[in-house]
């Protein structure tokens, strides 16, 4: 299991990645690699035909001051392409009023190939066409994101 985590609070744009620039736990087999802020690699290193990953993201989220109060949503990314399924979405009722998501994907990855793995700000107003999305959130310090191998 590797662990990655932000050390302050963090202002992520929409469609951005949100910036882990603490590795808590690192992944000793070589198997999960940081190679951006906020971007992981995670390998298809096994003898069987895939590598399963369950990747969870959990952190606390708000609209910074000056925004415009909407609904908010953090999601994981493969490659760049964030799982439907993954997305968090938050309400808030006022800005600066932080909300907990905790979201996880699992990810399958061929033998020998690769994934880039992220976590990103995506728009929590995609089902309202007349609500603009606010441009940029707060991501509150500690928010994190797990790698763990489960087949």
């Amino acid at each position: 299991m590797a662990l990655y985590v932000t050390t302050n609070d963090v202002l992520v744009a929409l469609n951005n990645t949100i910036p882990f620039n603490h590795v808590s736990i690192p992944c000793n087999t070589g198997n999960v690699i940081p190679i951006a802020s906020g971007v992981l690699t995670i390998k298809g290193n096994t003898r069987n035909r895939f590598a399963r990953y369950r990747v969870t993201l959990q952190g606390n989220i708000a609209v910074p001051e000056g925004g415009d109060v909407t609904a908010i949503a953090l999601g994981i990314a493969i490659n760049g392409a964030v799982i439907p399924e993954s997305v968090a979405l938050f309400t808030p009722q006022a800005v600066s009023e932080y909300g907990h998501i905790n979201t996880e994907a699992v990810i399958t990855i061929p033998c020998g190939c690769c994934a880039s793995v992220s976590a990103v700000y995506v728009d929590g107003t995609e089902d309202d066409p007349a609500t603009v999305p606010t441009p940029s959130i707060t991501v509150r310090r500690e928010a994190s994101i797990t790698v763990e191998r489960i087949a």
